[in-house]
């Protein structure tokens, strides 16, 4: 698939998930086999602002690439300055949420909110498709709620003023994550648009990720809270659909223990071990789901301060085994 000039060789991505997929994420996921990665959301307010923890999150590292810098706001000057400087971090493509369904976030008219006014949702793309060089794209929801179901009607306008890619999650902001997606409207948006579409929204497992892509013909399909503490999922989902559904063996109790050491450290390294492990707590309690004890485990990793805590924790969890 090519976003406008950017070749992504991979039919897996993984999702912008604010306090989740950081740098260290990131960089587990691409070597677990994920074609592309989304950044955390980044405030244009908080750019202009020169706001420290706005500029962290812009960090990409080289083996991140092809890679994308996600932002939002609502104001398209705004919006087109954040770009400008979020392209010191050479980002292979920039992507504007209008999709986050974060009360926070939608509140303020940012995220899923600006699938209300659609024109605008253009004049964001074309302000920050002019101020850049790299491709532009969106990531949308269905609507904001069943009574402004806008996604085809955005993708539109927003692909009209320069967006070379589409991602859609298929529920609207009112419905957050539950019930089921709607795949139809995925469907929809390939049929209509002449740029790249990415679908995203109840891909759990390798199997999931096929009949996605066998059932509304997208591009790509993108996966997010499927990933966490399991990064290997973009390693199945890989050999399911380009090697005849083939499933790979999951993996053994040691090589997810070894992982999420991996990743720990790796969030120590970017952040300091004070804030890393503070932020670490969330992963190591996904890694331990369906060990036996897990929820003990998962109890002793919420008041863990240091790497060597974790370590210790680990032994724990193997001498339970």
């Amino acid at each position: 698939m090519k976003i406008k000039n950017v070749q992504i060789d991979g039919i897996v991505a993984l999702a912008p998930m604010a306090g989740v997929a950081d740098r260290a994420f990131r960089e587990i996921c691409k070597e677990m086999g994920a074609a592309y990665v989304v950044s955390e959301m980044v405030s244009s307010k908080g750019v202009s602002y020169k706001n420290e923890r706005s500029t962290e999150l812009m960090e990409v590292s080289e083996i991140e690439h092809p890679c994308a810098v996600q932002l939002f706001g609502n104001e398209p000057e705004t919006m087109a300055q954040a770009a400008k400087t979020a392209m010191q971090f050479k980002p292979d493509i920039l992507d504007i949420n209008m999709g986050c369904p974060a009360p926070k976030i939608s509140g303020n008219g940012n995220g899923c909110a600006l699938m209300k006014t659609p024109k605008l949702c253009g004049e964001i793309v074309k302000a920050v498709a002019n101020a850049v060089d790299v491709p532009v794209t969106i990531k949308i929801r269905k609507g904001f709620d069943e009574e402004s179901l806008t996604a085809l009607e955005v993708a539109r306008y927003c692909v009209d003023n320069g967006a070379s890619a589409v991602t859609i999650h298929g529920r609207t902001a009112k419905q957050m994550y539950k019930p089921y997606a709607d795949w139809e409207i995925i469907a929809k948006l390939k049929q209509e648009l002449d740029v790249p579409v990415i679908g995203n929204g109840d891909v759990t497992d390798a199997k999931t990720a096929f009949e996605m892509l066998q059932q509304t013909g997208c591009d790509m399909v993108m996966v997010g809270r499927a990933a966490l503490g399991n990064p290997w999922i973009f390693k199945q989902i890989n050999e399911y659909v380009l090697n005849n559904k083939n499933v790979i063996p999951l993996p053994t109790a040691d090589e997810r223990l070894l992982v999420m050491q991996r990743h720990i450290k790796k969030i120590c390294e970017y952040k300091g071990e004070k804030i890393g492990m503070k932020e670490a707590r969330k992963h190591i309690a996904y890694y331990l789901k369906g060990f036996h004890g897990a929820a003990a485990f998962r109890n002793e990793a919420g008041r863990l301060c240091t790497y060597d805590d974790l370590l210790r924790l680990v032994e724990k969890v193997k001498n339970s085994m």
